[in-house]
């Protein structure tokens, strides 16, 4: 569905991260609940303005010109993006390309069929987005203004990084396998809507591939759902992505908030409300997603920029890069 485009990667840890709600779910699942503190704030005209401005010039480089456009039941508004136009081609280098095309899932992992995909709210209306095109949640200027700053929007917080369970104000349970050579992962989502008391705390479910240290290192694929009322402006569960190269320090973003991701699914919306979800004693819906790497030889005039770094397998660096695919069952 999507793809990271980078050389050749060593998978040094995977991670999965689940949330725990209810003891159906096994003990290898875990959770993460975080809170943000909002700052307070005095209102200075001539600064509110400025950052109006700011928001609005990053507005207009995020939301593409929309070929078809698709109102949510949930109130957002979906617009279908020619493939060449999503933010992944916005790098100069990149500029008049076209995505390649996705290979063929791993032997065993094939999709369960076109219902699989029909998970999100915005595929409740009937619409769908038209072939060469894809589904981008539209970003709007509330989204923006909830941010601690512009530049911060889309963006996970610098913080101390850790793969155990303690934190101070950042909950969290972890179940991870490493120390081998990886190709790639997969894990079944439990997905819920659980409830945060403000609009500064998320809770998540989430896939992690990792490598290097959990310095100023740190290399991330991520995917799952989440609650964040501070991204998104609501508490619906909503399907997202991640990555960074520098433990989520410059690089990265959620979703296709900046060039990364390279989409090519035209009935996934990354970002998108997921529904149905599960209930306590009652029914249980699951999201399935696959990450794997794929080693190709540049095509001809094709700009591969090095992404990762402590993803990159050293033997392969200089001949070879590898697409990094991420697919939902």
């Amino acid at each position: 569905m999507v793809s990271c485009c980078c050389k050749i990667p060593i998978f040094v840890f995977i991670f999965l991260l689940l949330l725990v709600i209810s003891s159906s779910i096994c003990a290898t699942h875990s959770s993460e609940t975080g809170n943000s503190q909002a700052n307070n704030q005095t209102f200075r005209p001539e600064e509110e303005s400025k950052k109006l401005k700011l928001v609005r010039e990053r507005l207009n480089k995020i939301n593409k010109p929309a070929l078809k456009t698709i109102q949510s039941p949930d109130g957002d508004i979906i617009d279908c993006v020619l493939l060449r136009h999503q933010p992944a081609f916005d790098h100069p280098k990149l500029k008049g390309k076209k995505p390649l095309d996705p290979p063929e899932s791993p032997n065993g992992h094939n999709r369960k069929g076109m219902a699989a995909e029909d998970f999100q709210m915005w595929m409740m209306s009937g619409e769908s987005c038209p072939e060469g095109t894809i589904p981008i949640r539209r970003t709007t200027e509330g989204d923006m203004l909830r941010a601690s700053s512009v530049a911060s929007f889309g963006k996970k917080p610098t913080r101390l990084v850790r793969r155990d369970s303690t934190s101070d104000g950042h909950e969290h349970a972890v179940g991870y396998v490493s120390g081998d050579e990886y190709y790639g992962a997969k894990a079944n989502i439990n997905v819920w809507a659980p409830r945060v008391s403000n609009q500064y705390e998320f809770s998540l479910s989430q896939l992690w591939v990792i490598s290097g240290s959990f310095g100023d290192d740190l290399n991330t694929i991520e995917a799952g759902w989440q609650v964040s009322p501070e991204l998104y402006g609501d508490y619906y569960p909503r399907f997202f992505t991640y990555w960074t190269s520098d433990a989520y320090q410059a690089t990265g973003c959620y979703n296709l908030l900046c060039s990364g991701f390279v989409q090519t699914n035209n009935r996934i919306a990354i970002g998108a409300a997921i529904s149905p979800t599960s209930s306590y004693g009652g029914g249980q819906f699951d999201i399935s997603l696959l990450v794997w790497k794929v080693n190709l030889v540049p095509p001809p005039n094709y700009y591969t920029n090095k992404m990762f770094t402590n993803l990159l397998s050293r033997k392969h660096r200089k001949n070879y890069f590898t697409l990094f695919h991420l697919l939902i069952l």
